[in-house]
């Protein structure tokens, strides 16, 4: 039950400033070539922070925070960032929020203050008490650049107190754990630049990680964080869950398939497919096959080329993935923002296939090529979404 596909040259994506710069002038065949260009929005960023590898980091469990310790290294990010980033986390755990709170909020402190505790050139207060460096944003002093409203400049400006703020006003927002990063933080800050936050979602993520036991690979099911188990609708505090339940099949890049970009998940025609993360729609339409027919309202074949109805989302951290082989047209068009979890077709057999499966890809930078694609196996297990009976 393979899809063949083979490799998918794409030009390199260009990171537009504006969230609405989205094109679909993309004339492709999954399976045999083709070219496109497309700008990406504000989900995209940071990306030279990020070098995704598969994380080594276990889930705990237990989910100690390190307080005192030797910090982890992350490029922009010095110590004394990542220890206001285990104050943060710590406070979340004394608050009993669960390990997705403290990804929303870490995210939230590194688009206000790259998580550095600023004084205000112009709050003459500020500027006696120790910072970490000087903002000019109105009165906003601290971590989370909080307001007047919010405290004294005194209170604002202590991390513990900032924290524990964030996440009083976070979980009064009805329904936050299952809301796009972006828009919970939104809630809370009533930011005048609402998109930014979702940027950092991939990188506080690993932060939590690294401070935290891998507490981002967990979720939150039954009122308890369980590891590695973000599936059918749950999401992991990562902020991805797996896109169907059903065992891998053929794998990425093997030895007798050196040309899949992908694994194959087998599973029933019409089992619901999942967005693996909140994103933005890039691509959803039928791909031709071979002899250039846009026929995937009909089972394919092996041979007959083409990915059969696809759709493509960009997600934070430039992160792209893709589902192949929908049985109808996807519930989604290019253009749409979509959540974690939302459901945006059904499997089928359409295109380059010998039986319904989802062909599942992941490609970085932003790159839709088969140069970006990546193991989905260790890649969804790093965001505590393994797919279903992969290693």
């Amino acid at each position: 039950m393979s899809s063949d596909e083979s490799s998918l040259p794409r030009r390199s994506v260009r990171v537009g400033a504006l969230a609405a710069a989205l094109t679909a002038a993309l004339a492709f065949l999954c399976c045999t070539g083709g070219t496109g260009a497309f700008f990406l929005t504000e989900l995209g960023g940071d990306a030279a922070e990020q070098q995704l590898t598969p994380a080594s980091i276990e889930c705990t469990g237990d989910f100690e925070v390190n307080m005192t310790g030797r910090m982890p290294r992350f490029a922009r990010y010095g110590e004394r960032q990542l220890r206001n980033a285990a104050v943060i986390i710590k406070v979340g755990q004394e608050m009993k929020v669960p390990p997705r709170g403290w990804v929303i909020a870490v995210a939230t402190a590194m688009q206000e203050s790259r998580l550095l505790n600023l004084a205000n050139r112009t709050v003459a207060e500020s500027r006696d008490i120790p910072h970490e460096g000087i903002g000019a944003d109105h009165d906003s002093v601290g971590l989370f650049q909080q307001r007047a409203s919010w405290g004294t400049v005194a209170q604002r400006m202590n991390p513990e107190y900032a924290s524990r703020k964030f996440y009083e006003k976070l979980v009064e927002v009805s329904g936050w754990e299952k809301l796009p990063l972006t828009v919970a933080a939104q809630r809370v800050q009533i930011s005048a630049f609402p998109d930014a936050y979702a940027k950092h979602e991939e990188l506080a993520a690993r932060i939590v990680d690294a401070l935290a036991g891998g507490a981002a690979r967990s979720a939150l099911i039954a009122g308890q964080d369980v590891c590695d188990a973000a599936a059918s609708g749950e999401i992991a505090a990562s902020g991805w869950t797996a896109p169907i339940p059903g065992g891998v099949g053929s794998g990425f890049r093997t030895a007798s398939r050196p040309a899949h970009n992908g694994v194959d998940i087998a599973a029933p025609k019409g089992t619901l497919i999942r967005v693996a993360a909140a994103g933005r729609v890039l691509v959803s339409r039928c791909d031709p096959d071979r002899r250039g027919r846009h026929s995937c309202n009909v089972d394919g074949w092996p041979g007959k080329g083409g990915c059969g109805w696809f759709v493509d989302v960009l997600h934070a951290g430039d992160i792209v993935t893709r589902y192949c082989h929908m049985v109808k047209r996807p519930r989604v068009v290019a253009g749409d923002t979509v959540e974690a979890g939302e459901v945006i077709g059904e499997v089928g057999s359409s295109g380059n296939s010998s039986g319904p499966h989802l062909h599942f890809e992941v490609h970085t930078d932003g790159d839709r090529s088969s140069r970006s694609a990546i193991d989905p196996v260790p890649f969804m297990q790093s965001k505590g979404a393994p797919l279903k009976g992969a290693g």
